[in-house]
């Protein structure tokens, strides 16, 4: 579907009372200002320490760009008053906590020091924190503080403040009416800086951005159809009416040459449908990568498809099983096929100028693929995936468990879906960077959503059916909150299989390349919509507004089975199988951190119009491209996207880490708020699979094994990998773009066999 932008708003606060952390205040600075002007290197130590300690650096120059706390400003008159309010990740069997509906979910822990004893300030007896809406049109009780630390249960507003007043009876107030002590802001509110600051005039200057944007549009458009069979030429990226081009951008476009794939000379055949392909141990594939022509949203272009298929073929093996896969390469571009959270030999992993050369355009490559872990896996190029794999070079792999009891049996059917986005304006396919990528920035956002290639996704179900949904998320850069209307859902897996524990969840935060299995039961007969619900930011304006995109449609008949499945689903399986494939790590988990990799950004030559955009960061994770103009405008030219070991120094390629097989190696992963556009990465390893331990100290108590980890900007998040698996491997982001512009590092794990000292 084409997206039709809509705006709404809404909140809510929950309480919870589980989690938390430490926190000791030395210095608090006001969070609420503007973020300080952009920085390549990674201030000393303060990539190492848990978020609640970053707030108490008042020292760091992270610490006004903080996104994972709120330091309160006391009242003139108690200027011994201090309070900063942590906001920890709350708990979720996902890389990041939300809403249904996309609104952050995060854990409060306050600390105060300095409040004096509320009689000296009238008739009052205690202390009450409150959280409010920016507009102060709304709030909710937090709860009742006192000096010291104080666990103020869970928040999802989007941007919010918190005051702290002492009240007459603060156990039973139920509104604020007493004296103001404290105040403070969220980072999520920092953005709007771009509308105070850069635009003085903000009302004109958005409208007369909106104006302009309309009439080049409308120039673009024109030209663009009338020379889609000509030279290709660069028009503006779909942009909704909430976020309009900033004004200075006009006419600017990206310092590449603009690209599609082309139809002339040949045949291109019209994409089929993906077809399965099960597979037993031994059998070979023949796997051709070439172009095909698809209609989308009524433009008719050409694209890439595996065997003629968009997406590639669902391929169908059982766990142990290896096959053969003899690759042709019928594009006319090199590329290569990387088998996505596979463990499999390291020389048949893909990855160009690592495993493999690439396969020249015409050639070919065969890969032995052993399938040792049950699960959903996918397959897609490793050179130029920004390309490549956006134009339709992707496909899924489902292994089936050896056990005939690893999943319920309660399921009525199964369903693997691959989750993606195009860019698509009225002339077409919005073109591609040729010499390097464009949306360097925030990766390549989509305004049209695919389901297994196909624009209005249907199921048919009937009542009471339990369906089993494998999810891959395809995309480039977005990151979906998936629900199924009000349907019952629970999570049972993830990238390489089972959870510890099955969870209910309401939706489904999923990452670039990052797999789920969800159980749904529709008991409910009629049409029920699956949606991506997120609150969209836009950067010129630094508000929030709803975003609900329909992704597909499940009918349910009334016709309904007999069945005894409903104690079965109700129930949220332990998994002790789990549990036991955990045990021998557990000894691990405190152990000290081996290596830490800080998540930075570094940029040049960059327009006016977009450095004086880049002026800070107020989001931990961004659901949208908020400034659609300038992220197309800015090109892997431009910008490096950067991994820096915070030992050595070395960033990227340049790091040098060697391991010995069987090492169980504790990682640490920071993302650098003071970034110049800080945001989330996930983080992708191959060839190894990993336990993500913790996120800004606080402890993931429901773990598997994974591949891919969202790193959230201004989280520090550990990850505890077993380098089972001998052989050079890539780490690096899924965002396309960011991979494409530097992302990415290399690191060896020498076999048992060769004495290289463990790192243990």
């Amino acid at each position: 579907m084409i997206r039709k932008w809509r705006r709404s708003r809404g909140g809510a606060l929950r309480r919870a009372s589980s989690g938390g952390a430490h926190a000791r205040i030395t210095l608090l600075l006001c969070l609420a200002g503007v973020a300080t002007a952009a920085r390549a290197q990674q201030p000393p130590m303060a990539s190492s320490l848990p978020a609640t300690q970053m707030c108490s650096r008042g020292t760091d120059s992270t610490t006004n760009v903080a996104l994972n706390c709120t330091a309160l400003v006391p009242v003139p008159d108690l200027a011994s008053a201090t309070g900063v309010v942590a906001l920890l990740p709350a708990r979720t069997p996902f890389s990041v906590a939300t809403t249904i509906d996309g609104r952050p979910r995060y854990h409060l822990v306050g600390t105060f020091a300095g409040l004096p004893d509320p009689h000296a300030l009238g008739n009052y007896t205690g202390y009450v924190a409150w959280a409010y809406t920016l507009a102060l049109d709304s709030a909710v009780k937090l709860g009742v503080v006192h000096n010291g630390r104080v666990d103020l249960g869970e928040l999802d507003y989007t941007q919010f403040r918190i005051l702290v007043s002492a009240e007459r009876a603060p156990s039973a107030a139920s509104a604020r009416g007493g004296r103001l002590v404290l105040r403070g802001t969220s980072p999520s509110a920092r953005l709007m800086t771009h509308r105070d600051l850069l635009q003085p005039s903000a009302p004109g200057a958005l409208q007369s951005g909106t104006a302009e944007m309309a009439m080049t549009r409308e120039r673009d458009t024109a030209q663009r159809i009338e020379n889609r069979e000509a030279a290709l030429h660069w028009s503006m990226p779909p942009m909704s009416p909430q976020m309009p081009m900033m004004p200075g951008m006009s006419g600017l476009t990206p310092p590449v040459t603009p690209f599609l794939p082309s139809a002339a000379g040949a045949r291109v055949p019209l994409a089929r449908p993906r077809k399965l392909l099960r597979l037993a141990n031994g059998d070979t594939l023949r796997l051709t990568a070439g172009k095909v022509m698809r209609t989308i949203a009524g433009n008719t272009f050409t694209m890439y498809g595996f065997n003629d298929q968009y997406p590639g073929p669902l391929l169908e093996v059982q766990q142990g099983a290896t096959i053969i896969v003899h690759y042709h390469n019928a594009l006319d571009e090199p590329s290569s096929v990387h088998w996505h959270g596979v463990r499999l030999d390291n020389r048949f992993d893909g990855a160009v100028g690592v495993t493999q050369q690439a396969v020249p355009p015409g050639d070919s490559f065969a890969y032995t693929v052993h399938f040792p872990d049950a699960g959903i896996y996918w397959y897609h190029p490793h050179m130029r995936e920004d390309t490549q794999q956006d134009l339709g070079l992707y496909g899924n792999i489902l292994v089936q468990p050896g056990s005939a009891h690893y999943y319920s049996s309660v399921v009525n059917r199964e369903e693997v879906l691959a989750l993606d986005d195009l860019a698509i304006d009225e002339g077409g396919l919005v073109p591609y960077g040729v010499e390097a990528p464009t949306h360097a920035l925030m990766g390549r956002f989509g305004n049209v959503f695919l389901i297994n290639g196909e624009p209005h996704y249907t199921l048919d179900v009937d009542r009471d059916d339990i369906v089993r949904f494998f999810l891959t998320n395809a995309s480039n850069a977005r990151m979906y909150n998936l629900s199924f209307g009000d349907a019952r859902m629970k999570v049972i897996a993830s990238d390489l299989g089972k959870l510890e524990r099955e969870e209910w969840v309401r939706s489904v935060a999923i990452a670039p390349a990052e797999r789920y299995v969800v159980e749904v039961k529709f008991g409910h007969d009629g049409r029920l919509a699956m949606v991506n619900r997120v609150q969209a930011l836009a950067h010129i304006a630094g508000t929030y507004s709803a975003e609900t995109d329909t992704l597909g449609v499940i009918r349910v008949t009334p016709q309904t089975k007999i069945t005894h499945a409903d104690r079965e689903f109700e129930t949220l399986h332990a998994n002790s199988d789990v549990e036991g494939d955990l045990a021998p790590y557990r000894k691990y988990f405190a152990k000290p951190v081996d290596h830490s990799l800080v998540l930075t950004f570094a940029a040049r030559e960059l327009p006016n119009a977009v450095s004086n955009m880049l002026l800070g960061i107020n989001a931990a994770v961004e659901w949208n491209d908020g400034m659609p103009m300038m992220n197309w405008l800015v090109t892997g030219r431009q910008v490096r996207w950067i991994l820096r070991d915070l030992a050595t120094g070395k960033e990227n390629m340049d790091i040098d880490w060697h391991f010995t097989q069987g090492d169980v190696v504790k990682l640490r992963l920071f993302n650098d708020p003071a970034s110049s556009h800080a945001m989330q990465h996930p983080i992708h390893l191959h060839g190894q699979r990993f336990l993500v331990l913790s996120r800004d100290g606080v402890s993931n108590t429901n773990l598997s094994w994974k591949d891919t980890a969202v790193i959230p900007a201004g989280e520090t998040v550990d990850l505890l990998v077993d380098m089972s698996n001998p052989g050079r491997w890539m780490l690096h982001c899924h965002v396309a773009e960011h991979l494409s512009a530097g992302m990415m590092t290399m690191f060896t794990v020498s076999p048992r066999d060769q004495k290289t000292p463990a790192r243990m």
